[in-house]
């Protein structure tokens, strides 16, 4: 199993860190066909309002939607909660509103990692001021060990330990979204690349 500093605090240079694959995109494409199931099942009868955070969830939110089976229309928000250090510094600013009127709507807000749990919290409490009709949360990947505040997404695709990941529409400053797996990234032996 792939170990990082157990603090996130300070992430090395780009050329001080290497990748390996801790989920493909054959394993991923099967997860979220069988998240797509779940959520259409239990949606049956309805029609959906899917909200994409941005930007790392927009590239799995896209592929989410191509799988249900019922009718939704998507939307977007933007959240900013890092600081510099990429750790959740826990205050949250909205820096783009979604645009759609969610009062009495079935909503599903799609996110790529949840780790302190500060942004969703957040979200969800901010969202639920808008009198939905249900309030559910889907994330890729789950980060457990890092919470500093309840709470718990209705949908998760994988738990995983404390990596810091990249791929699949998740970044390493604004890096790396493009790869079709999802990798960890780990620290050199010996220390910067050749």
């Amino acid at each position: 199993m792939l170990t990082l500093s157990p603090s996130l605090g300070k992430v090395p240079p780009m050329d001080a860190l290497e990748k390996e694959i801790l989920l493909s995109r054959e394993v991923i494409a099967k997860r979220v066909q069988e998240l797509a199931a779940s959520i259409s099942r239990d949606y049956e009868g309805s029609e959906l309002i899917v909200i994409g955070i941005l930007k790392g969830a927009f590239i799995f939110m896209a592929d989410l939607i191509r799988h249900l089976t019922i009718p939704c229309r998507i939307d977007f928000v933007r959240l900013a909660s890092y600081g510099a250090n990429q750790e959740s510094m826990g205050k949250v600013i909205i820096t783009k509103d979604i645009e759609t009127s969610i009062k009495d709507r079935d909503v599903l807000v799609v996110e790529d990692i949840i780790d302190t749990g500060y942004t969703l919290s957040f979200l969800v409490d901010w969202l639920k001021e808008r009198n939905p009709k249900s309030l559910k949360v889907c994330t890729l990947l789950d980060k457990r060990g890092r919470r500093k505040t309840p709470f718990e997404a209705d949908y998760v695709g994988f738990s995983i330990d404390n990596f810091f990941v990249v791929g699949y529409g998740l970044d390493f400053d604004e890096n790396d979204r493009n790869f079709a797996d999802i990798y960890a990234l780990k620290p050199l032996m010996g220390g910067k690349k050749k």
